[in-house]
């Protein structure tokens, strides 16, 4: 009786645990995927759990079955679990990974494992920790032993994590990718010789296997870029291309005259910038290519199927021939099939209507949308100026502006402050300035220059026993491109007035808002002047909703703590996502930090519907 007591504890303890799950194997055999000895299709849609609540994990799981997805592909951001240097975080909120590779699991989905230690993906840096820039002797992305020494540290931390989830193990986890789109940087870096560049892939697939990847490995690049990109021992695939014959051709040439065929990144949208259109994708095109890869057995992975939200100061940069940076906006919606919000599109619905013709595999019903709610108006009750408030700190002291990561700041605002004993006039020259950056004299907004905008001076004229006051933001760090090793922020070189470069007595004074504001009541709020703003509200109805930040200027949003993401005048994208997980019943808090604050502002108020594509503005 005993014994049977026993066995009944030890099977109810690995149902609760998730580990007496039947075990399923996965092999790339005869130019095929196998899954359990049988050829198999991978239909994948690649969703970030950094970009999405934990809470909402299951339901954007739930929504891909639902469109007829087998895969869900992801990337593990390496800033994202790094949380500060030698600190890691695998547990918390929606840094668990385990759990999200576990609950796919649960909802009948293989994982592909995307790990990097370089993403791109939009993300902040391309998922590199910003500190890394701290050793003068390192090199990012290249087999600089430095470099390869912290690469080790995070594949090793990471694999750790997930190394029993993989199918091997009885996980669902069937493959790993290593690097990523490597073959684009080799392009772009054509100073590093070829064979350096397959040094270090070449060390970073082995740091995996090293680390206990035991299923397939793979490789992702335009096919056009497969000389730079492939590793030997890891699968190539494709990224972009809807030319199968030419997909064919490739992977042929790359992987001894034979497939799997995979697109590893089918693009039905497109990321987007402050500034610039919001980039739409045409349904009837998606599902023109869809249906060829699935007619001719060609695996993909449509990136993304649902884009999430880059909360906080997660969101990365691009750049090109006319802006120096084009920094991300808040909303990673890519114009998926699966909105931001994690509602159904037209373009689910006719991906799920597609799948469902094509494949032999049940398709579950679409989960119900979370309700979507419009708050009452949000009442500011309090204000205080940025400035006031940077300056009740003590200030670092140096004769020339510092960086960012020379003060240990990664994100947020440095306030650069200083004195003049003589009166001054002329033009401010901030060619080192990264990103963006209001200028005061004597507290008054007398310029604003970006980044962006290739918009680095202004006219100046300071009296005797003036205070200049620049308060620089730090858009987000390049993640894609020949750039990315250009990457320090705040002021990077000589600020100058006219000629005359400016030294001595400069005093920085830090604001990596990671943390919200405490304000106390008060109303220190002049129009021009960087302001926070603070109220409370209550709710009654929980539900997802969209704070309208049309009529603000730039800035951030805390949400009971939460910094929900960026928003700026400029557009496209005018609201921001508040997921209901982040509201409770009774009594909320909101903090604003706008930093142009053209003018004072009373409330905030929520719509149901979000806007991202709305006319760009100045």
């Amino acid at each position: 009786m005993k014994k049977i007591f026993l066995s009944f504890l030890l099977i109810a303890f690995c149902a609760l645990q998730g580990i007496c799950q039947s075990k399923h194997t996965f092999a790339i055999t005869d130019g095929a995927f196998q899954y359990d000895g049988k050829p198999v299709q991978i239909h994948s849609g690649e969703m970030h759990f950094a970009r999405i609540p934990k809470e909402y994990w299951r339901h954007r799981l739930k929504m891909l079955r639902a469109m007829g997805m087998n895969t869900v592909a992801t990337y593990v951001f390496w800033n994202h679990h790094e949380t500060s240097p030698g600190v890691w975080d695998f547990k918390t909120g929606n840094r668990d990974i385990r759990e999200f590779v576990k609950t796919a699991q649960q909802e009948g989905l293989m994982v592909i494992l995307r790990p990097g230690p370089y993403a791109c993906a939009e993300w902040e840096f391309g998922g590199y920790p910003w500190w890394l820039q701290n050793d003068k002797n390192m090199v990012i992305r290249s087999k600089n032993q430095n470099f390869l020494d912290s690469c080790k540290t995070y594949i090793n931390q990471l694999v750790n994590q997930v190394k029993d989830l993989q199918i091997t193990h009885g996980g669902p986890i069937i493959m790993v990718q290593a690097e990523n789109e490597f073959g684009s940087y080799v392009a772009q870096r054509k100073d590093v010789p070829l064979a350096d560049h397959k040094i270090y892939s070449a060390a970073i697939k082995d740091m995996l296997l090293n680390a206990g990847v035991d299923v397939p490995l793979f490789t992702s690049d335009g096919d056009w870029l497969f000389e730079g990109g492939t590793i030997k021992g890891a699968m190539p695939t494709a990224n972009g291309e809807t030319n199968i014959k030419n997909l064919k051709k490739l992977i042929n040439q790359y992987n001894s005259g034979k497939g799997p065929y995979m697109v590893a990144e089918y693009y039905p949208g497109w990321l987007d910038h402050w500034g610039e259109k919001f980039e739409k994708v045409p349904e009837d095109s998606v599902i023109k290519d869809l249906e060829a890869f699935l007619k001719d057995t060609v695996s993909f992975n449509i990136y993304m199927v649902h884009g999430g939200t880059n909360f906080g100061f997660t969101s990365g940069a691009n750049y090109d021939k006319e802006h120096p940076i084009q920094p991300d906006i808040t909303s990673y919606d890519y114009d998926a099939p699966i909105s931001e919000a994690g509602w159904a599109t037209s373009k689910f619905m006719a991906i799920r209507n597609l799948m469902k013709k094509n494949v032999s595999y049940s398709i579950p019903e679409v989960p119900a949308q979370i309700p979507v709610v419009q708050l009452p108006v949000i009442k500011l009750t309090a204000s205080a100026n940025v400035l006031e408030i940077a300056k009740k700190q003590q200030p670092v002291l140096s004769d020339t502006p510092q960086t960012f990561e020379n003060l240990n700041q990664g994100h947020g605002y440095v306030l650069y402050s200083r004195k003049f004993t003589q009166p001054i006039s002329g033009t401010l020259h901030l060619e080192g300035l990264r990103d963006y950056a209001t200028i005061y004299v004597n507290g008054q907004r007398i310029g604003e220059l970006n980044r962006q905008g290739n918009n680095f001076s202004c006219a100046i004229e300071i009296p005797f026993n003036g205070r200049l006051d620049i308060l620089v933001e730090n858009l987000g760090r390049i993640n894609y491109g020949s750039e990315i090793i250009h990457n320090l922020k705040g002021i990077i070189s000589p600020v100058k007035i006219d000629d005359h470069e400016i030294t001595g007595s400069w005093q920085m004074y830090k604001l990596p808002m990671d943390k919200v504001p405490a304000l106390t009541s008060g109303n220190d709020n002049t129009a021009g002047s960087p302001t926070l703003y603070q109220g409370t509200f209550n709710v009654n109805t929980i539900g997802d909703t969209f704070l309208d930040m049309k009529t603000w200027g730039k800035g951030i949003v805390f949400i009971n703590g939460i910094n929900i993401g960026r928003y700026w005048k400029i557009g496209p994208q005018q609201t921001l996502y508040l997921p209901s997980c982040w509201l409770k019943k009774g009594s909320n808090s909101i903090v604003v930090l706008d930093q142009l604050n053209d003018k004072k502002q009373t409330e905030v108020i929520s719509v149901k519907t979000p806007v991202l594509d709305a006319p760009i503005g100045k």
